[in-house]
């Protein structure tokens, strides 16, 4: 009977569809109300993130204004990339300098005199030392395990302690151009004398072919240091890239050529500061401008306001991130303490733009103001980075309301289900007050058609 009556068999009325519509007028109200609230809250937490980012972003500008190095940065060229390339790196200092380059450092290559008829021929037992240089000798022990030309290439290449030589194998015509033999190289892995290497042998007659005290038992080419003259002077050096002549620059042989002199020039790369203070200003402006879409009241214009309208956080933000630029450097000179004496202004709608004349002339004559201007203890990007840090940090503002934020989105959705916990209930009592009804309005109905029959059977 109830499973009959709640379809309103008994009263023909739809009870589901009753209490469907009571328990939405119910709860609707309610689940509307909770949707704004997460929708509101959510948009928050969605540019609170996309305040996080731009100041992150801007952070990277700012920090690179504030290493002391950029305004230290030199630029370093040369006049015959085809002899030597230069790069100037930190610590490098302005000059003029003149290069020859007598010869370049190569690196021993010997090869076996003994012909083989190939790889897997068998030299023979003992043991092989190499000494590389001034460091410590590696030995091999040669056995039947790896006494062919192609074993002994291994073992040399994969021994644990080599310090110092590359073993391989070529295959070229013999002394009397009638067939192909095999031979054995030694190549030290780098150039210079220091990395000169020599083999000694302990064994039979067939290994001790490779004991490099007989010269008759290697050809090739000895190792040899680069030799070149800077500004006259000798200077002799185991590897093509020299880094330790001039201070800060590093010297990239290509080819030596005698009685050509090459000019290296090193001077202060105002380009890259340059560079480095107008990305600052655009990472300014991009800040700025996303601030404030943040921050936006879309008034009478139309449009959405903006996820963060009048929140307390982001008017701090805008707001100390205004007075930094606009506050004088003590450490600075006079002439050159403000962003503005070196050619960088923000105008009343707040953007940011740079005179690239006045910031050169800036540059040139006072270089040590205008870094302090941006990287002394108290100058602006280390004023601005600073205070960015204090937004960003863990447990910071914008940490903090991130955090009770997403803790109120965790309060509406259990809110959520608590009103529709109540209404579930609510539904199954109504669910049963219908039922009980329907089940009373089947009974008076068969009732009546009872007493009906009853009376038309008595007339």
């Amino acid at each position: 009977m109830a499973i009959s009556s709640s379809l309103g068999i008994g009263s023909g009325m739809d009870i589901n569809g009753i209490v469907g519509q009571l328990i939405s007028a119910e709860g609707q109200p309610q689940f509307n109300a909770i949707s704004r609230q997460e929708t509101a809250t959510k948009a928050q937490v969605s540019g609170l993130g996309s305040l996080k980012s731009s100041l992150s972003t801007f952070q990277t500008a700012v920090r690179k204004l504030n290493d002391i190095n950029l305004f230290k940065t030199h630029q370093a060229t040369s006049s015959n990339e085809g002899i030597v390339k230069v790069t100037a790196g930190p610590g490098s200092v302005a000059g003029s300098h003149t290069l020859e380059v007598l010869n370049l450092a190569k690196a021993q290559k010997s090869v076996a005199a003994t012909e083989f008829t190939g790889a897997s021929e068998v030299v023979g037992l003992g043991t092989m030392t190499f000494s590389v240089g001034a460091k410590t000798p590696f030995s091999l022990t040669i056995d039947s395990s790896n006494n062919t030309l192609a074993g002994i290439r291994d073992a040399i290449n994969s021994a644990s302690d080599n310090n110092g030589v590359t073993a391989s194998i070529i295959n070229v015509n013999n002394s009397t151009n009638t067939g192909t033999i095999s031979k054995l190289v030694l190549t030290a892995k780098d150039t210079g004398l220091d990395n000169a290497f020599s083999v000694a042998v302990v064994g039979d007659a067939g290994l001790s072919r490779l004991d490099s005290s007989t010269p008759a038992n290697f050809t090739g080419e000895a190792a040899i240091n680069a030799n070149i003259l800077v500004d006259g002077q000798a200077v002799s050096r185991n590897s093509n890239v020299v880094s330790d002549v001039l201070q800060g620059v590093t010297l990239d042989l290509q080819s030596a050529e005698t009685n050509k002199e090459v000019s290296i020039n090193i001077k202060l790369d105002n380009e890259a500061i340059k560079k480095t203070i107008t990305d600052f200003v655009t990472a300014y402006n991009t800040m700025t401008s996303a601030t404030e879409k943040l921050g936006k009241f879309a008034g009478k214009d139309g449009g959405s306001n903006g996820a963060l309208l009048g929140d307390s956080t982001l008017r701090n933000i805008r707001n100390d991130l205004r007075q930094q630029v606009s506050v004088p450097v003590s450490s600075a000179s006079a002439m050159f303490n403000t962003l503005k004496s070196i050619g960088i202004d923000i105008d009343k709608s707040g953007v940011m733009s740079m005179d690239g004349s006045k910031l050169d002339k800036a540059l040139t004559s006072n270089l040590s103001s205008v870094s302090d201007v941006f990287s002394s203890s108290d100058g602006i990007a280390s004023r601005m980075n600073a205070k960015v840090a204090q937004y960003l940090q863990t447990g910071g503002a914008l940490d903090t309301r991130q955090t009770t934020l997403n803790k109120q989105l965790k309060q509406l959705s259990d809110k959520r289900d608590t009103v529709q916990l109540r209404l579930d209930n609510l539904q199954k009592g109504m669910m049963k007050q219908f039922i009980a009804m329907d089940i009373s309005v089947g009974r008076f109905q068969s009732t009546s058609s009872f007493l009906s029959n009853q009376i038309n059977q008595w007339g």
